[in-house]
C-alpha cells in the first residue's frame, strides 16, 4: 500500500518546464530510487516536498491524504525530512546547534548550550555517528558536514525521509553508517526516497526506482532487483552508454607542472609528484588522506612550509590563487557550493569571472558583448541546461553548476595546469560522461591535469598514471597498466600490507 504518492505534478519556472505530469508512489517500509540525469527534475520535486516550491499542477498524499505545503516548515510539521545535496547548515554554530536547529532547549527562558550537547551526543551515539557535538561545524571536512545534515533529519522522527545524493561527499566507513540507518528506517515502516547517481548503491539500497528525464517520469519499477542496468541507463539518457569513460590515449610531452618536497599543513611529509603536458594523472585516497589540502598548496589556496613548484622547468611562485591563475593553473574546487560559483550572480557572469580581465576597457569597462558572446558559446558547448545566460548559477543543478566552473577555466586562454577536485560528485552519467570528454579534449590541448576522486572506477578510468595518498602522505604511484583496485586500495588502506 503507497504512503506517498505524487499524481500529475508540474512545475514551471520561466523559460523551462522542471516538471510535467510526474506520478507514482512510494511504500512504507520502501527504499525508493529517483534517477535521472542533472537537470531532470529529481532535486524539484524533493522541494516541492519540502514546502520549498509550490506545485503549478497536481497533488500530494501522505498516508492517504491530500497535503500541500506552503513552506519548509509545514513540511517539517508534517512528518517528512529532506536531505539537500547542497548541505543547509550553519557554519558558525556547533553540530549540536545545527542539529537541533528550530527544537533548541531552553533552561528558564534561555537557550542552554549544555543540554544541546547533552542530547546531541546521546542521539549521535544512538545512531553509530562519531562526532563532537560540541565542534564548530566550519572546522569540520565537507563530508562531516554531510553527516550532520543526515542525522538532523533522522532526529526529526519523520515518517517521510527524502535524500539527494547523501553519499556524494562520504568516506567509506562513513557510507556504511548511512546504508545501515537508511536499512533501519525501512524497518521501522518509513517510506524513503533516495536520489543517486551511483548505480550501485541504487542496486544495493533500493527497492523500487522511477527514472525521470527533461522532467517527465520515463518509468517507474515496482521490482528493482531483476532490472537490467543498461535498461536504466537507457531510461536516464536516452541512448545506450557502453563505456562512460571512453579513455583516449594520446601522446604525452615534457614535463609540465613539477611540486618537489612540497609541505604545509596538514600534510605529514613532503609531497614530490610530476604531471607532463597531455597527461591525466589520478589522485585517489580515503577521506583525510591530504589529497586536497595537496592541490591548495600548489594552486596557493594554503601556505607552503617548504618546497618548489615548477612549470615548465621554470620555478614559479605561487603565493596565492590569483597567480596561480596568471601562471596557468586553475582549480576545480571540491565544495562547488562554498568555493566554486557565486551563486547570487548569473551563468554568464560565472563563466567569466577570471578571464574577463582580458576584455575590459582600461581596466575598467566591462565587455558585455564579449562576455555573452563567451557564455552563449560555452552553454552550447558544454550542453549547460539554464533557460538563459542570465539566470542565477544557484538555480542550476549541481552538474550544471559544474560545467559553469569547468567553462569558466576554459574561457581562459593560456591555461596550462587544471586540477580538478571530485569534478563530477553528485553528477548523473551522461554529464560525467561529457565532462570526461571535456578533460580529454583538454589534456590533448596540451594541458597537463590532476583529477582528485572518492570513485577509485573513475580513477582507473581516466587516468593515464595513479598517485596514491595515505594519511597525509604520498603512498605509491601506479601507471595505467598496473593500476587495478586491487593495487591502488593495498596503497590508499592503512591495513593493508604493502
Amino acid at each position: 500500500m503507497s504512503f506517498l504518492r505524487f499524481e500529475n505534478v508540474s512545475k514551471v519556472f520561466p523559460g523551462v518546464r522542471a516538471l510535467s505530469g510526474v506520478s507514482f508512489e512510494v511504500r512504507a517500509g520502501e527504499v525508493h530510487g529517483l534517477m535521472g540525469e542533472n537537470g531532470a527534475g529529481k532535486s524539484t520535486l524533493l522541494k516541492i516536498l519540502g514546502g520549498e516550491y509550490q506545485p503549478d499542477a497536481g497533488r500530494m498524499l501522505i498516508d492517504g491524504k491530500e497535503v500541500r505545503f506552503p513552506n519548509a516548515a509545514t513540511s517539517i510539521a508534517g512528518g517528512v525530512a529532506v536531505i539537500h545535496q547542497e548541505l543547509q547548515y550553519v557554519p558558525d554554530l556547533s553540530v549540536a546547534e545545527n542539529l537541533l536547529l528550530g527544537r533548541l532547549p531552553l533552561s528558564g527562558g534561555w537557550f542552554s548550550k549544555s543540554r544541546a550537547i547533552s542530547v546531541a551526543r546521546e542521539r549521535l551515539a544512538a545512531m553509530g555517528v562519531d562526532l563532537d557535538p560540541a565542534i564548530n561545524l566550519r572546522k569540520l571536512s565537507i563530508a562531516q558536514r554531510q553527516m550532520v545534515e543526515i542525522c538532523k533529519a533522522l532526529m526529526r522522527n519523520a515518517q517521510v525521509i527524502a535524500l539527494d545524493e547523501p553519499t556524494s561527499s562520504l568516506s567509506h566507513t562513513e557510507t556504511e553508517v548511512l546504508f545501515r540507518l537508511v536499512r533501519q528506517l525501512r524497518q521501522e515502516q518509513r517510506a524513503l526516497i533516495y536520489i543517486s547517481h551511483r548505480m550501485n548503491e541504487i542496486y544495493e539500497l533500493c527497492d523500487a526506482c522511477t527514472v525521470f528525464r527533461d522532467g517527465k517520469m520515463i518509468g517507474s519499477h515496482a521490482e528493482l532487483k531483476d532490472l537490467p542496468r543498461q535498461t536504466l541507463v537507457r531510461e536516464m539518457v536516452g541512448r545506450d552508454i557502453a563505456d562512460i569513460y571512453h579513455y583516449r590515449k594520446r601522446p604525452l610531452g615534457e614535463v609540465r607542472l613539477s611540486a618537489k618536497a612540497l609541505m604545509g599543513k596538514p600534510l605529514a611529509s613532503p609531497a614530490t609528484f610530476e604531471v607532463r603536458k597531455g597527461e591525466i594523472v589520478g589522485f585517489f585516497g580515503l577521506v583525510g588522506a591530504g589529497r586536497s589540502e595537496l592541490m591548495h598548496l600548489v594552486y596557493g589556496a594554503r601556505k607552503k612550509e617548504i618546497g618548489e613548484i615548477s612549470l615548465d622547468g621554470r620555478a614559479i611562485r605561487v603565493d596565492g590563487p590569483r597567480s596561480a591563475i596568471r601562471h596557468g593553473i586553475v582549480l576545480c574546487p571540491e565544495d562547488r557550493k562554498e568555493d566554486g560559483i557565486v551563486a547570487m550572480a548569473s551563468v554568464s557572469d560565472n563563466i567569466n569571472i577570471s578571464c574577463r580581465r582580458h576584455s575590459t576597457r582600461g581596466g575598467v569597462f566591462l565587455n558585455r558583448k564579449r562576455e555573452a558572446r563567451v557564455a552563449d558559446a560555452f552553454i552550447r558547448q558544454l550542453q549547460i541546461k539554464t533557460p538563459s545566460r542570465r539566470q542565477k548559477i544557484r538555480f542550476l543543478s549541481g552538474g550544471n553548476q559544474q560545467k559553469a566552473i569547468l567553462a569558466r577555466w576554459l574561457a581562459e586562454p593560456d591555461v596550462r595546469v587544471v586540477i580538478l577536485d571530485e569534478p563530477t560528485r553528485g553528477i548523473d552519467i551522461g554529464a560525467k560522461h561529457e565532462i570526461y570528454n571535456v578533460i580529454y579534449e583538454l589534456a590533448e590541448r596540451g594541458c597537463a591535469i590532476v583529477v582528485v576522486s572518492s570513485e577509485l572506477p573513475e580513477v582507473l578510468g581516466i587516468s593515464d598514471r595513479v598517485v596514491v595518498m595515505r594519511e597525509g602522505r604520498i603512498a605509491g604511484e601506479l601507471d595505467r597498466e598496473t593500476a587495478t583496485e586491487q593495487s591502488v586500495l593495498s596503497l590508499a588502506l592503512p591495513d593493508i600490507p604493502h
